[in-house]
């Protein structure tokens, strides 16, 4: 179990990186549901988390900044019975690529996202995002982020998302649980991970104080509006599952031979899509 899943590369993070507790997670929760390597797929951004597909042993794909999450949705479509997670930082994710992981939340693309979220451009050493807290100084605010940080969980459940969910790297048991419900999740699945940067936000601290777990307060994650008061507290940080909904996925929509979405209904076609893509698995 203690090497499932691992490359043997060394990790280059810098020590105490919360990339460390996603890893481990993210690793356990492949074991544990019993998972070939040859069928699970991870892509990754660009930012201290792209490291993730050197030292996860599946088969990877390092992409372009902010072009994570259309990469793996074409993984997905291409081959549905893979499966495909996606790791991405809050810059990768909600900046530049913020309309792609919005649409595929909207389709329901059965992809898996893990949002590395510490708050501000750590490979770069530490610059303002857009999740930073308001005043926060950094280096391209030394006098403190004029700007107000958004809300990913909101726009995610405004957005459409089926399955949306808060971890933190530092509790590496809870995190596992989470990305074992998110792949096992039918249709699209995030995770914003709280995963504070040691060396240029380090707000660990400040987190343990005020996360809790949703489990403990019989929180309905099938509750539609509770998970939108859920995702906007902030005074206090919920973790696990806050909303939790099954819908058809994009891929099923689009692959289906007995219910083709309206566009394809009387779209002639000499052989049909899903078993043309079939000769490719």
């Amino acid at each position: 179990m203690a090497r499932a899943f691992d490359t043997g590369v060394r990790p280059q993070w810098c020590p105490g990186c919360g990339n460390y507790g996603v890893l481990a997670a993210v690793r356990a929760a492949l074991a544990d549901l019993g998972f070939r390597r040859e069928n699970v797929v991870a892509v990754a951004g660009i930012g201290c988390h792209g490291r993730m597909t050197e030292y996860l042993d599946v088969n990877a794909f390092h992409a372009i900044h902010g072009r994570a999450v259309p990469v793996a949705e074409g993984v997905k479509l291409a081959n549905p019975k893979l499966t495909v997670l996606v790791h991405t930082g809050d810059g990768d994710a909600y900046a530049i690529g913020l309309s792609h992981l919005l649409h595929a939340a909207r389709r329901n693309v059965g992809i898996k996202v893990l949002v590395h979220n510490n708050m501000v451009y750590a490979l770069t050493t530490g610059q303002a995002g857009p999740t930073t807290p308001r005043g926060l100084k950094t280096r391209s605010t030394p006098y403190g982020s004029v700007e107000e940080p958004f809300n990913p969980l909101l726009l995610l459940l405004a957005s459409g998302a089926t399955f949306v969910a808060r971890g933190f790297s530092d509790d590496v048991q809870h995190l596992k649980e989470l990305v074992k419900r998110a792949i096992l999740h039918k249709g699209f699945a995030v995770i914003d991970v709280i995963q504070p940067c040691v060396t240029f936000y380090d707000a660990r601290q400040w987190f343990k104080e005020r996360a809790y777990k949703l489990e403990d307060e019989s929180h309905d994650p099938s509750d539609f509006r509770a998970a939108l008061e859920k995702s906007l507290e902030t005074e206090r940080v919920p973790l696990g599952v806050i909303y939790e909904v099954e819908k058809p996925t994009f891929e099923e929509l689009v692959l289906s031979r007995e219910h083709p979405p309206p566009a394809l209904r009387n779209l002639k076609v000499k052989q049909p899509l899903g078993k043309l893509l079939s000769r490719f698995e």
